[in-house]
């Protein structure tokens, strides 16, 4: 698959996101997909970092959005070669809200939307981590959401991992008791160092999932 990198436009020019540009497999390596919005391309590189060595980390050249766009877009996403791992995430789009206060996809529409997603990564044969939305701060600034959707939408998407087996990489519980030092003010997204600090979680999950079996 030939992957376009996502091109940031500012004024009369245009900057490429590292995030983004695909990468170079090393053949003796394990090979890793991470999908997910804007808050899986903050801890994209780290991650990557962290697991130099370990795993060839790939991510799709753009932000994943709500589950409407990974119907649309995951077989392009998956591509034709193999996955050992695929950590996935979709729930921060879907759970805003529009200026009538309709959710982008209400909850019940999301958790179809999901199932046919996992039913799709299922095929792949990958060893599947689902990754919890993280939290959203009360105030937010942006498009309107709220923490008590974050939690209902996951424990949606929790149940459906429990139902196909699908190991749970919390990143809502493990940001939550730091959210003041990680998470930028009134904003879901994180600083850089906030990102690092949920990479080393995320690489941990992915670690485990590589591991032989007992």
């Amino acid at each position: 698959m030939i992957m376009v990198p996502l091109l940031i436009v500012t004024g009369a020019w245009a900057e490429v996101r590292p995030e983004f540009l695909p990468i170079e497999d090393d053949p003796d390596l394990p090979r890793v997909l991470l999908i997910g919005d804007s808050i899986s391309v903050g801890y994209t590189l780290p991650t990557r970092e962290l697991l130099a060595g370990v795993a060839n980390v790939h991510r799709p050249p753009e932000n994943c959005g709500p589950t409407i766009r990974g119907l649309q877009r995951l077989d392009e996403w998956l591509g034709e070669g193999e996955w050992d791992v695929i950590h996935f995430n979709w729930g921060l789009h879907d759970l805003r809200m529009d200026e009538d206060g309709v959710h982008q996809v209400p909850i019940d529409a999301y958790q179809e939307n999901l199932e046919a997603l996992v039913h799709r990564l299922e095929q792949t044969g990958a060893e599947l981590i689902w990754c919890s939305t993280t939290p959203v701060p009360d105030p937010v600034d942006g498009p309107a959401r709220t923490n008590t959707d974050v939690i209902a939408y996951n424990q949606v998407a929790a149940a459906i991992m429990h139902q196909h087996g699908i190991a749970i990489d919390d990143l809502y519980e493990f940001a939550l008791p730091q959210l003041e030092e990680i998470q930028l003010p009134h904003n879901v997204h994180f600083s850089p160092e906030g990102s690092a600090v949920l990479a080393r979680q995320v690489a941990a999950s992915i670690r485990a999932a590589l591991a032989p079996p007992d």
